[in-house]
């Protein structure tokens, strides 16, 4: 039995993305140190993320990972 493989291709880095991974670092730093969330529960989100893409902060509000407290927390530090 032959398998098939796809070829590899490879894409550009998105500047869009690039941004975004500094924020989300900079996000997940604050979920630790600011609102004691578990690495555990932030992974979890973020693995949710790729295969729903959506912000952050409301996929870990969706799935109950955070309070709306904490949701609106997150919400006023990103404006700043």
């Amino acid at each position: 039995g032959s398998t098939f493989v796809l070829p590899y291709t490879t894409t550009p880095p998105d500047p869009d993305m690039e941004n975004n991974s500094t924020k989300n670092k900079r996000l997940i730093h604050f979920l630790k140190e600011q609102l004691a969330l578990s690495p555990a529960a932030i992974a979890m989100a973020v693995r949710l993320g790729q295969q729903n893409p959506g912000p952050l902060p409301m996929i870990l509000w969706q799935y109950g990972l955070i309070s709306l407290e904490q949701l609106e927390q997150i919400l006023d530090w990103e404006a700043q």
